[in-house]
C-alpha cells in the first residue's frame, strides 16, 4: 500500500449532486472539505418548500448525509460557514443550527451575502476532521484527537466554540468588534472595530499557546470594501508581530469579501485558521516545532504587501484569494462586463 498521501472525492445519491462541478466531499490527510450545501432535496433536485427555517434544516440534512456516507458523524464537524440572504433570519437557523448540534459546536462563521444560487435564503458548508483513507500507512481517527477551547478573555458564544484543534491545525470562529467584558460591540468606527477582532483572534491564540504569527490564513469580511484602507492600517499594526516574522517578512495569506450584513450589525469580521494544532495527536510543546510553515510568493501572480500568496504547513497549502490581476501590470485584466455587453449602464 503506498505511503503517499491520496485526495479522495466522494459522493453520495442522500444528498445533491454537483452537477458535474464539484465533489459533495473531499477528504485529504486528516480534513474532509465540504461543498456548501443548498437547501434541495436530493430526490427532486427542488429547493424544499416553506422558510428559512425549513431551508436551514434541509442544508443541515444534506451535509449531515454526507457526513455519514463517510462513515463519520456531526461531532466530527470542525467549522460551519452559514451564508445568509438576509441577515434577520440568523435567529431561525440558530433554532434549527442547535438541534443538530445539541452539546458540541463547531467554530463557525455566518455571513450575509447578496444573492444565494437557485435564489435560496440559505446555504452553508462544512470541514470534517479525520479525512478517512487518505494517509494509509498514518495514524487515523483512533489515534489522533479533537480539541475544543474557549477563554473568557474572548467573546464566548453559545453556539460556537472559539477555537477546535485538529491533526496540525487550530480553526478559529469568525471574531466580531466585541469586548469580551461587557459583550457589546465596541464603540468607534471600522478602525476600532478591526483591532477588536484580532485583539479578541490574539486571545484566543494566547489561550493554546499559540503566537499570532502561527495564523496560515485570514479571512476579513467588510460590510464596506471602501474600509479596507482602514482595516489595512490596524492589520499592519499586528503582522508582523515578533521578531524572528518581521525579520523575514512574514503575513499569512488573505482573503477580504465583501458581504451586505454582518450579526450584531457590525462593520468588520476576521476569521483564522491556525498551525500547531494544539495536542492533537497528543505531543509537547517544543516537539510541534519539527513542522514549520512555508511561506511562498512568486513574480508570476500578484503580490500584496500584506500578504503571502501561498503559506504551506502540514499537509496544506493556504493560498490568498486571486483578484483577476495581471501581475505585469498590476491592473484587472481587460474584458466586456456582462452589463456593458447588454447596454446596461455601469458605475
Amino acid at each position: 500500500m503506498s505511503a503517499y498521501n491520496a485526495v479522495l472525492a466522494r459522493n453520495t445519491d442522500n444528498a445533491p449532486g454537483g452537477a458535474g462541478t464539484s465533489s459533495q466531499t473531499v477528504a485529504f490527510s486528516h480534513y474532509n472539505h465540504l461543498s456548501a450545501q443548498l437547501p434541495v432535496d436530493p430526490t427532486t433536485g427542488e429547493l424544499v418548500l416553506g422558510g428559512v427555517k425549513e431551508q436551514a434544516d434541509q442544508c443541515f440534512k444534506n451535509i449531515k448525509a454526507i457526513v455519514e456516507s463517510i462513515d463519520h458523524v456531526l461531532d466530527d464537524v470542525v467549522r460551519i460557514t452559514v451564508f445568509l440572504k438576509d441577515i434577520a433570519d440568523l435567529d431561525a437557523v440558530d433554532e434549527v443550527y442547535r438541534t443538530y448540534f445539541p452539546n458540541y459546536v463547531p467554530t463557525r462563521t455566518t455571513v450575509a451575502v447578496s444573492a444565494v444560487p437557485m435564489n435560496a435564503l440559505v446555504q452553508i458548508e462544512a470541514v470534517v476532521s479525520n479525512g478517512k483513507g487518505t494517509i494509509p500507512d498514518a495514524p487515523q481517527a483512533g489515534d489522533l484527537v479533537k480539541i475544543a477551547k474557549n477563554t473568557d478573555n474572548a467573546p464566548v458564544s453559545p453556539l460556537s466554540t472559539q477555537t477546535v484543534a485538529f491533526s496540525h491545525y487550530n480553526n478559529i470562529s469568525a471574531q466580531l468588534p466585541i469586548d469580551p467584558r461587557t459583550g457589546q460591540l465596541v464603540a468607534g468606527g471600522v478602525r476600532e472595530q478591526a483591532a477588536q477582532c484580532l485583539k479578541n483572534i490574539k486571545a484566543i491564540l494566547e489561550s493554546i499557546d499559540v503566537p499570532i504569527d502561527d495564523i496560515v490564513k485570514i479571512n476579513i469580511f467588510l460590510t464596506r470594501l471602501s474600509d479596507i484602507e482602514c482595516v489595512d492600517e490596524v492589520y499592519s499594526t499586528f503582522f508582523p508581530d515578533s521578531g524572528i516574522a518581521r525579520a523575514v517578512g512574514y503575513l499569512p495569506a488573505r482573503t477580504t469579501i465583501a458581504c451586505t450584513a454582518l450579526p450584531m450589525n457590525a462593520l468588520v469580521q476576521m476569521e483564522a485558521v491556525v498551525s500547531h494544532g494544539d495536542g492533537t495527536p497528543p505531543q509537547e510543546v517544543e516537539d510541534r516545532h519539527g513542522l514549520i510553515i512555508e511561506a511562498n510568493n512568486t513574480d508570476r501572480a500578484p503580490r500584496h504587501p500584506l500578504a503571502t500568496q501561498t503559506v504551506a504547513f502540514s499537509h496544506y497549502n493556504n493560498l490568498s484569494a486571486q483578484l483577476p490581476v495581471d501581475p505585469t501590470s498590476g491592473e484587472l485584466v481587460v474584458g466586456a462586463s456582462r452589463s456593458r455587453r447588454s447596454g446596461a449602464s455601469t458605475t
